[in-house]
Protein backbone atom coordinates (compact mmCIF):
# COMPACT_ATOMS: atom_id res chain seq x y z
CA UNK A 1 0.00 0.00 0.00
CA UNK A 2 1.60 3.62 -0.85
CA UNK A 3 1.69 5.97 1.74
CA UNK A 4 -0.26 8.95 2.35
CA UNK A 5 1.80 11.99 1.99
CA UNK A 6 -0.09 13.79 4.57
CA UNK A 7 1.20 11.69 6.67
CA UNK A 8 4.19 13.28 6.53
CA UNK A 9 3.05 16.02 8.78
CA UNK A 10 2.51 13.11 11.30
CA UNK A 11 5.43 11.81 11.74
CA UNK A 12 8.88 12.58 12.35
CA UNK A 13 12.42 11.27 13.30
CA UNK A 14 13.27 14.25 15.66
CA UNK A 15 14.30 11.44 18.65
CA UNK A 16 15.89 9.41 16.45
CA UNK A 17 20.14 9.28 16.26
CA UNK A 18 21.04 8.70 12.39
CA UNK A 19 24.05 7.03 11.35
CA UNK A 20 24.21 7.78 7.24
CA UNK A 21 26.83 6.52 4.93
CA UNK A 22 27.98 7.67 1.56
CA UNK A 23 31.03 8.16 0.11
CA UNK A 24 30.06 10.83 -2.08
CA UNK A 25 29.76 14.54 -0.86
CA UNK A 26 26.15 15.19 -3.23
CA UNK A 27 25.24 11.42 -2.24
CA UNK A 28 25.79 12.64 1.76
CA UNK A 29 24.20 16.18 1.34
CA UNK A 30 20.88 14.38 -0.37
CA UNK A 31 20.66 11.82 2.60
CA UNK A 32 20.98 14.51 5.02
CA UNK A 33 18.43 16.62 3.28
CA UNK A 34 15.51 13.95 3.21
CA UNK A 35 16.31 12.66 6.71
CA UNK A 36 16.25 16.31 8.43
CA UNK A 37 13.31 16.87 6.42
CA UNK A 38 11.62 13.93 8.44
CA UNK A 39 12.44 15.71 11.29
CA UNK A 40 15.51 14.08 12.33
CA UNK A 41 18.23 16.07 14.09
CA UNK A 42 20.63 13.64 15.68
CA UNK A 43 22.60 12.92 12.16
CA UNK A 44 25.83 10.95 12.13
CA UNK A 45 27.49 12.16 8.46
CA UNK A 46 30.05 9.37 7.08
CA UNK A 47 31.79 9.07 4.17
CA UNK A 48 33.67 6.31 5.06
CA UNK A 49 33.55 2.32 6.41
CA UNK A 50 35.82 3.73 9.30
CA UNK A 51 34.56 6.79 10.34
CA UNK A 52 30.83 4.80 10.24
CA UNK A 53 32.61 1.98 12.47
CA UNK A 54 33.81 4.64 15.35
CA UNK A 55 30.41 6.42 15.29
CA UNK A 56 28.99 2.52 16.09
CA UNK A 57 31.25 2.05 18.80
CA UNK A 58 30.92 5.62 20.29
CA UNK A 59 26.75 6.14 20.09
CA UNK A 60 23.63 4.02 20.32
CA UNK A 61 21.73 4.39 16.57
CA UNK A 62 18.19 3.91 15.91
CA UNK A 63 18.78 4.02 12.27
CA UNK A 64 21.36 3.70 9.54
CA UNK A 65 20.82 4.61 6.22
CA UNK A 66 24.11 2.86 4.60
CA UNK A 67 24.81 3.11 0.40
CA UNK A 68 25.84 -0.27 -0.46
CA UNK A 69 28.50 0.25 -2.65
CA UNK A 70 27.60 -2.46 -4.80
CA UNK A 71 30.69 -2.13 -7.24
CA UNK A 72 32.90 -3.37 -3.60
CA UNK A 73 30.65 -4.21 -1.55
CA UNK A 74 31.64 -2.53 1.39
CA UNK A 75 28.43 -1.43 2.48
CA UNK A 76 26.94 -5.06 2.54
CA UNK A 77 29.95 -5.68 4.63
CA UNK A 78 29.93 -3.07 7.25
CA UNK A 79 26.11 -4.44 7.46
CA UNK A 80 27.75 -7.96 7.83
CA UNK A 81 30.37 -6.24 10.45
CA UNK A 82 27.31 -4.81 12.33
CA UNK A 83 24.94 -7.73 12.69
CA UNK A 84 28.01 -10.54 13.83
CA UNK A 85 31.05 -8.13 15.39
CA UNK A 86 28.78 -5.35 16.79
CA UNK A 87 27.30 -5.70 20.74
CA UNK A 88 23.80 -4.78 21.43
CA UNK A 89 21.84 -2.53 21.01
CA UNK A 90 23.62 -0.84 17.33
CA UNK A 91 23.50 -4.62 16.31
CA UNK A 92 19.97 -4.75 16.09
CA UNK A 93 19.16 -1.55 14.42
CA UNK A 94 17.36 -1.25 11.26
CA UNK A 95 18.80 -0.67 8.31
CA UNK A 96 17.84 1.07 5.02
CA UNK A 97 20.43 0.02 2.15
CA UNK A 98 20.91 2.49 -0.82
CA UNK A 99 21.86 1.62 -4.21
CA UNK A 100 22.83 2.96 -7.78
CA UNK A 101 21.29 -0.46 -8.95
CA UNK A 102 18.62 -3.29 -7.14
CA UNK A 103 19.41 -5.74 -9.44
CA UNK A 104 18.54 -9.63 -8.52
CA UNK A 105 21.84 -9.90 -6.99
CA UNK A 106 22.20 -6.78 -5.18
CA UNK A 107 18.69 -7.29 -3.31
CA UNK A 108 19.93 -11.31 -2.52
CA UNK A 109 23.26 -9.50 -1.13
CA UNK A 110 21.00 -6.75 1.35
CA UNK A 111 18.87 -9.52 2.33
CA UNK A 112 21.91 -11.60 3.36
CA UNK A 113 23.79 -9.64 4.99
CA UNK A 114 20.98 -8.43 7.17
CA UNK A 115 19.82 -5.07 5.36
CA UNK A 116 15.69 -4.51 6.34
CA UNK A 117 15.11 -2.67 2.69
CA UNK A 118 17.52 -1.91 -0.04
CA UNK A 119 16.30 1.69 -1.88
CA UNK A 120 17.10 2.36 -5.79
CA UNK A 121 18.82 5.83 -6.14
CA UNK A 122 17.99 8.12 -7.63
CA UNK A 123 16.29 8.24 -3.78
CA UNK A 124 12.57 9.73 -3.63
CA UNK A 125 12.48 11.64 0.00
CA UNK A 126 8.12 9.68 0.07
CA UNK A 127 9.88 6.30 -0.92
CA UNK A 128 12.99 6.56 1.43
CA UNK A 129 10.10 7.61 4.28
CA UNK A 130 7.22 4.29 3.35
CA UNK A 131 10.15 2.19 4.13
CA UNK A 132 11.32 3.79 7.51
CA UNK A 133 7.60 3.83 8.46
CA UNK A 134 7.21 0.02 7.79
CA UNK A 135 10.42 -0.70 9.42
CA UNK A 136 9.03 1.19 12.59
CA UNK A 137 5.94 -0.60 12.51
CA UNK A 138 6.52 -4.42 10.65
CA UNK A 139 8.26 -5.63 14.36
CA UNK A 140 9.63 -8.18 11.83
CA UNK A 141 11.44 -10.95 13.87
CA UNK A 142 15.20 -10.92 14.20
CA UNK A 143 17.81 -14.29 13.40
CA UNK A 144 20.97 -15.11 15.45
CA UNK A 145 22.62 -18.63 13.58
CA UNK A 146 25.84 -19.49 13.00
CA UNK A 147 24.64 -18.80 9.13
CA UNK A 148 22.92 -15.48 9.45
CA UNK A 149 22.48 -12.99 11.71
CA UNK A 150 19.47 -10.03 11.30
CA UNK A 151 15.69 -9.45 10.53
CA UNK A 152 13.66 -12.48 9.02
CA UNK A 153 14.61 -12.91 5.44
CA UNK A 154 11.08 -14.56 5.06
CA UNK A 155 9.29 -11.12 5.07
CA UNK A 156 10.28 -10.78 1.17
CA UNK A 157 7.97 -14.31 1.01
CA UNK A 158 4.89 -12.73 2.84
CA UNK A 159 1.35 -12.41 1.49
CA UNK A 160 1.66 -10.53 -1.53
CA UNK A 161 -1.58 -8.84 -1.22
CA UNK A 162 -0.85 -7.29 2.69
CA UNK A 163 0.59 -3.97 3.60
CA UNK A 164 3.58 -3.70 1.70
CA UNK A 165 5.71 -0.62 1.06
CA UNK A 166 4.71 0.66 -2.23
CA UNK A 167 7.79 0.08 -4.87
CA UNK A 168 9.00 2.20 -7.71
CA UNK A 169 9.56 0.51 -10.94
CA UNK A 170 13.48 0.76 -10.18
CA UNK A 171 12.98 -0.81 -6.82
CA UNK A 172 10.66 -3.78 -8.26
CA UNK A 173 13.05 -7.05 -8.01
CA UNK A 174 12.11 -10.75 -8.60
CA UNK A 175 12.29 -12.62 -5.43
CA UNK A 176 11.12 -15.70 -6.56
CA UNK A 177 12.74 -19.15 -5.68
CA UNK A 178 14.20 -19.60 -9.45
CA UNK A 179 15.97 -15.77 -9.22
CA UNK A 180 17.16 -15.70 -5.64
CA UNK A 181 17.91 -18.52 -3.01
CA UNK A 182 14.67 -18.22 -0.22
CA UNK A 183 15.07 -18.12 3.21
CA UNK A 184 13.90 -21.34 5.23
CA UNK A 185 13.18 -21.28 8.59
CA UNK A 186 16.10 -20.86 11.59
CA UNK A 187 18.41 -23.49 11.62
CA UNK A 188 18.62 -25.98 14.52
CA UNK A 189 20.70 -22.79 17.67
CA UNK A 190 18.92 -19.97 15.62
CA UNK A 191 17.61 -17.78 18.12
CA UNK A 192 14.26 -15.89 17.06
CA UNK A 193 13.53 -12.82 18.75
CA UNK A 194 11.36 -9.42 18.09
CA UNK A 195 13.39 -6.81 16.19
CA UNK A 196 14.32 -3.83 18.05
CA UNK A 197 11.73 -0.59 17.32
CA UNK A 198 12.58 2.24 15.88
CA UNK A 199 12.47 5.58 17.83
CA UNK A 200 10.38 7.63 16.46
CA UNK A 201 7.86 10.69 17.41
CA UNK A 202 4.43 10.66 15.62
Amino acid sequence: MGLDPKSRTRFNLSKTVVLLFDPTPMGLAILTQILSGFGARKIHRCSTIDEAKRVVADFEVDLMVIDAMAESGEGYEFVRWLRTNVPEPNRHTPVLLTAAHTKVSDVANARDCGGHFIVAKPLSPIVVLERIIWIAKEGRAFVLSDEYVGPDRRFAKADAGGDHPRRRREDHVDLSPDAAAPATAPEDGAVPFEDRPLKAAS
